[in-house]
């Protein structure tokens, strides 16, 4: 008997690729990946359960450097305070920081698992093109929420001393994580905007020199997101964002640059042509000659006659 251990039959990817998949399996398959998904956030929430007291010390280390958060306690002992107004406040923020850490080192399982859902309604070159998004978006979006990180420090300096109290003070803290985590989340968001500008020049959507005459509008629009956005009402942390997407929108425009010369875009035939402008026509005199003769129509025949029908009782026999 022939042993084999090659699989039999197509995969499920290869299923899902041809269309051979049914809808009922299509559910399975989604609940089966979200339920790995699951369990590799879990297994991640547990590891920042674990590790979110050394993540609390790196997040309170900004705040810490104030000379105000300092207290000394009831052992004499000078201590970083916060200001605790829930009975279960320390153990939200506990929980919400776990839930971060899962998140993050649970990334690598529930995006896999995305991934290998959609992935099969995508041609190979889509695919290709999303391994090369997803390598560029990460480590971008690691390098806002560290700048994000240097940035708390001197707004808080600037907060705590530019409010109506005119001396730092010290803070609850709920409110502080929430403010740290978001700034973090909207400085690496921020950091993936020329990604959208390279996926429209790479699709072919808008080119690069087209992009390079967005200019103004992308140093208003990257100031009022940075505005609005930023929890951070100073000058400091919002000018800093808009400076970092001007640079990172400047780049996204010399590589869309690279990449048209690449592909030869910009010398089409219409291109320098305005929109408005007529085109020309090369006008051809053709000489009209006789045309063939027509004959006139052929006489119709004329109809025939229709025999008269038989008396009612002579068109049935005796049984009907």
């Amino acid at each position: 008997m022939n042993l084999s251990l090659r699989r039999q039959g197509p995969s499920k990817f290869e299923q899902a690729a041809d269309g051979s998949m049914t809808l009922l399996d299509h559910v399975r398959e989604l609940r089966n990946r979200l339920f790995v998904a699951a369990l590799g956030i879990v297994g991640g929430l547990i590891v920042g359960f674990i590790v979110s007291n050394w993540v609390f010390n790196l997040l309170k280390a900004p705040y810490c450097s104030l000379d105000s958060s300092w207290i000394i306690n009831s052992s004499g002992e000078r201590v970083c305070n916060f200001v605790v107004l829930g009975v279960v406040d320390p153990l939200i923020v506990k929980l919400k920081i776990a839930l971060w850490i899962g998140l993050i080192l649970g990334a690598p399982v529930w995006l896999y698992q995305l991934w290998a859902f959609i992935a099969p309604g995508l041609h190979r070159h889509e695919r290709k093109w999303a391994y090369v998004f997803v390598s560029i978006a990460a480590p971008l979006f690691a390098g806002g929420t560290i700048l994000a990180y240097f940035v708390i420090k001197h707004s808080l300096a600037f907060i705590q001393e530019a409010g109506i109290l005119g001396v730092t003070t010290q803070l609850e803290v709920q409110s502080y994580v929430a403010f740290v985590t978001n700034m973090m989340l909207i400085f690496g968001v921020a950091f993936e905007f020329p990604l959208v500008l390279l996926m429209l020049n790479f699709t072919g959507v808008v080119s690069g020199k087209k992009l390079l005459g967005w200019w103004r509008i992308m140093v208003f629009v990257s100031f009022a997101f940075a505005a609005i956005a930023t929890p951070d009402p100073g000058p400091f942390g919002m000018t800093l964002l808009a400076a970092c997407m001007i640079v990172l929108y400047l780049i996204a425009v010399g590589v869309a640059l690279i990449y048209d010369k690449r592909k030869g875009r910009g010398k089409e035939i219409y291109e320098g042509i305005d929109d408005d402008a007529i085109s020309p026509l090369e006008e051809e005199r053709v000489p009209v000659g006789v045309s063939d003769r027509i004959d006139g129509p052929a006489p119709v025949d004329a109809p025939t006659p229709v025999e008269k029908p038989m008396p009612i009782e002579r068109r049935f026999d005796d049984m009907t």
